[in-house]
């Protein structure tokens, strides 16, 4: 069983930035394809960007590309999510997830098999 640890979440003012985390514990995630998602309250969870388990490939939510930066470290068994130019509608628990022997990326919720508890980003403007 994979358990998902995100951190770095928090307050910040628009404009802004924020760097979230990801790391699993019990294992190491070099071979799973990982993923970020957000949920806004009242909101169905969105995709935000995905990773292959290489990190050769990535992709982006529409409402975060060209702002957000998705990356991994598998050396560090860490996914990343770089948060630019931050505004009040990215406000959402975000939450992190993976997919075990995936190759590329994924973007629907339904193609990863284990979820992390969610951080929350709050954007004020």
């Amino acid at each position: 069983q994979v358990q998902l640890i995100e951190s770095g979440g928090g307050l910040v003012q628009a404009g802004g930035s924020l760097r979230l985390s990801c790391a699993p514990s019990g294992r190491t995630f070099s071979r799973y394809s990982m993923g970020w998602f957000r949920q806004a309250p009242g909101a169905e969870r969105e995709f935000v960007a995905a990773i292959s388990w290489s990190g050769g490939s990535t992709y982006y939510g529409d409402s975060v590309k060209g702002r957000f930066t998705i990356s991994r470290d598998n050396a560090k068994n860490t996914v990343y999510l770089q948060m630019n130019s931050l505004k009040p509608e990215d406000t959402a628990v975000y939450y992190c997830a993976a997919r075990s022997g995936g190759i590329v990326y994924y973007t629907s919720i339904n193609e990863y098999n284990y979820w992390g508890q969610g951080t929350q980003v709050t954007v004020s403007s």
